[in-house]
């Protein structure tokens, strides 16, 4: 799959999640075989580009891979500038956010809510393509609601507008992430447009990913919750759908390895105090996913030192490995 000049190595896409997809996280995923990584949503608002927060999420220093960077905002100039500002610090591809679904940016009439307004999102995403150099893509859902599935409509428009690709998630905002993903829509939405379409929800194993681009005729799909705990999912999807095998799970002594080395960068990025915060989520997603114990996890979760978790961390899988 192509976006603009950019060759993606494999047809595997690490979602953007916030909180989630920050450059610790994307780098682990990038080295674990997702051909695309796609950062946290960064609002276009310019009065909290100076927070921690922001800066974190715009910092791209010796990242590896294709550095996309996703923006929200329901402002047609803002978000433009949000881009221009964006590139300007290393972005290769600009994606606009109008799938997210959370009550406090559909409020700002950002995210999913945009689907609300055709008229509204043409101008925005003009805008956007207008402003800047890279590629711009467009992440949505199928509609606002179920009785208003207009995904079909908005990919067109987009195409018109100059976006380069579309990922669908496939539930409306009024779903949430409750049910189950639908790809009906996707499917009408890939026969609707020339540009590459990426299909996106519920794919947790090799299998759903071939079935889901075989259904939808999909260019690639994008993993995102299914990624928490398993970065290990890329290589084995990508494994999966190159040669029809299945790929032996990570052993325990690389999930140890990979879990510490994680824990060890997040420390790094974010400093001692917020690094073992964040953390926490982190190795409880792991340990649910690979090695599931409620008690080291409720441990874990008290401690307050870098150097405390990454000691816990290795006694656990020592003890773990011995069993």
């Amino acid at each position: 799959m192509r976006i603009g000049p950019y060759q993606l190595d494999n047809q595997v896409i690490l979602a953007p999640m916030a909180g989630v997809t920050d450059q610790p996280f994307r780098q682990l995923c990038y080295s674990t075989g997702a051909g695309l990584t796609v950062s946290e949503m960064l609002s276009s608002n310019p009065k909290v580009w100076q927070t921690d927060k922001s800066r974190q999420r715009m910092d791209h220093s010796g990242e590896l891979g294709i550095r996309a960077v996703q923006i929200a905002g329901s402002e047609p100039e803002l978000m433009a500038e949000a881009a221009r500002v964006n590139v300007s610090m290393g972005a290769q591809i600009i994606d606009i956010n109008m799938g997210c679904p959370a009550k406090k940016v559909n409020k700002k009439m950002a995210g999913s809510a945009l689907m609300q307004h055709p008229e509204l999102v043409e101008e925005i995403l003009t805008a956007v393509v207008n402003a800047v150099d890279v590629p711009v893509t467009l992440k949505t859902r199928t509609g606002w609601d179920p009785e208003h599935k207009n995904g079909i409509d908005i990919a067109q428009l987009a195409e018109r507008c100059g976006i380069q690709s579309l990922a669908i998630h496939g539930r409306t905002r009024a779903c949430m992430y409750k049910g189950s993903a639908e790809y009906d829509t996707i499917k009408a939405i890939k026969n609707a447009v020339s540009i590459p379409v990426v299909a996106n929800g519920d794919i947790r194993t090799p299998l759903q990913a071939k079935q889901v681009l075989e259904y939808t005729g999909a260019d690639a799909i994008m993993i995102g919750r299914g990624a928490q705990g398993n970065p290990w999912l890329f290589r084995e999807i990508a494994y999966f759908l190159q040669t029809g095998k299945e790929l032996q799970p990570p052993s325990l002594t690389e999930v140890a390895e990979t879990v510490i080395h994680h824990v060890g960068k997040l420390h790094e990025f974010y400093g001692s105090y917020q690094g073992v915060r964040i953390a926490r989520k982190h190795v409880g997603w792991y340990l649910k996913e690979k090695a599931s114990n409620d008690e080291f996890r409720q441990t874990f979760n008290r401690l307050e030192d870098a150097e405390a978790q990454l000691k816990a961390l290795e006694d656990y899988f020592v003890t773990v490995e011995k069993r």
